[in-house]
């Protein structure tokens, strides 16, 4: 099968391999977050667990030592992938990502959910591709497919899942052969997972009134949490590839550096003095704690809730833990904007919607998609200051994001 075009018989079959792909997809993200909050909750009830996270780092470690080398690159793999056809991605990649991702925040580990929803949407993309017996060219556009139905769906955000997928390739390129596929894939999918119940997290943040749709002194407040914004986004890729790169290099046996990092973590927790910093970030066990729902509002955070954040993402997934580390950046995105919100007496609600996409934008290169991700999430009524942020974040972050196979123009 080639490349969708105009012919029927050949729109039939992307349709149906779209729908069948955007289907599986959105049921294993459906069932994902229902088992990461399943398991969250267990968590709380069991605060001890967290003291067995460095062996259940070991056993995510001889997990993937043993069974998935071959996936071992996750995200990267796939990105390669979709550049490059080569040795395919193999099927165990959906299913051990799952696993992983799971023990992970069953323990205590910081980390996110969209590795686990773009691996699972490559994984299933690629075996489709086999049954379908796509050539090189389909393959590829139904591998970005499926990478943005798990964004998509996963988050909520088919548009922003579907640019994603088409910008994270190349840093300052899109490529729109796949546009259609994509957007196709992110839009199903994600009624798919609505329609098995399950509710993404809602966020207000308020819209500026018809007269004041550009304020110049907030967009000044603005662009210097921008900047903010883009020096904390190269903080956080710098230090996750030197510390991967420490873990490496000191610790020659893979399945050891998630025990390693998991002995961090729980050294930080006794540092940080509360277990906020634990898991996804976006639930919590007790009215204050400090989650992502909570930074919109003023005074709800303390004002290095954003570093403890990183510190122990990149600790989590430097050492092996699997999860990926979008939301923990969405995290560390709006502490980082209410901290900004209370220094500059701007909006906080505002400022951490801002830092919610920016970082992002910065840390993976993709600030269309971080832009449609705002307007998604928070409304299109600060449309002007989301661009600003995520765009002018995005130039401050470095050439490089936290995917080493982005290629650049």
């Amino acid at each position: 099968m080639n490349h969708p075009s105009l012919h029927p018989r050949t729109v039939i079959k992307w349709v149906l391999v779209l729908a069948v792909l955007a289907g599986a997809v959105g049921s294993a993200s459906a069932f994902f977050l229902w088992a990461l909050d399943a398991v969250t909750l267990v968590r709380f009830g069991k605060p001890w667990l967290l003291y067995l996270l460095p062996l259940a780092g070991l056993c995510v470690g001889l997990l993937y030592h043993l069974y998935g080398e071959s996936v071992s690159g996750g995200n990267n793999l796939l990105i390669d992938e979709i550049h490059q056809p080569g040795a395919g991605v193999p099927r165990r990649m959906a299913p051990l990502i799952l696993v992983a991702t799971l023990v992970t925040h069953l323990f205590g580990g910081s980390a996110g959910r969209e590795g686990t929803a773009l691996q699972m949407g490559g994984g299933i993309a690629a075996m489709l591709s086999r049954w379908f017996r796509l050539d090189a060219n389909g393959m590829r556009i139904l591998l970005m497919a499926g990478v943005a139905a798990g964004f998509g769906s996963i988050f909520g955000t088919p548009i922003a899942g579907a640019v994603f997928a088409l910008e994270v390739l190349v840093v300052g390129r899109i490529q729109y052969d796949a546009l259609v596929p994509c957007f196709f894939a992110a839009a199903l999918a994600d009624w798919v997972c609505r329609s098995w119940g399950i509710v993404h997290t809602t966020y207000v943040v308020a819209a500026p009134k018809i007269h004041d749709l550009l304020d110049f002194v907030l967009m000044f407040k603005v662009i210097i949490a921008a900047v903010g914004f883009g020096v904390v986004s190269m903080l956080f890729t710098t230090l996750s590839h030197r510390l991967g790169d420490a873990f490496k290099r000191h610790i020659f046996r893979p399945e050891l550096r998630p025990l390693v990092g998991g002995l961090l973590v729980i050294g930080l927790f006794h540092l940080s003095g509360t277990g906020d910093y634990l898991g996804l970030g976006v639930m919590g066990n007790r009215p204050e704690a400090i989650t992502l729902p909570a930074m919109f509002a003023p005074n709800a955070i303390p004002a290095g809730a954003w570093a403890w954040k990183l510190l122990f993402t990149i600790i989590t997934l430097s050492a092996g833990f699997k999860g990926g580390e979008v939301t923990p950046l969405f995290f560390i995105g709006a502490a980082l904007g209410n901290a900004f919100a209370n220094v500059l007496g701007a909006p906080v609600d505002l400022f951490a919607a801002l830092g919610f996409v920016a970082i992002f934008a910065g840390a993976t290169k993709t600030p269309l998609a971080s832009i449609f991700l705002g307007v998604e999430l928070f409304g299109a009524g600060n449309g002007l200051y989301l661009a600003a942020a995520c765009l002018i974040a995005n130039g401050c972050s470095g050439a490089r994001g936290i995917y080493l196979s982005q290629r650049q123009v």
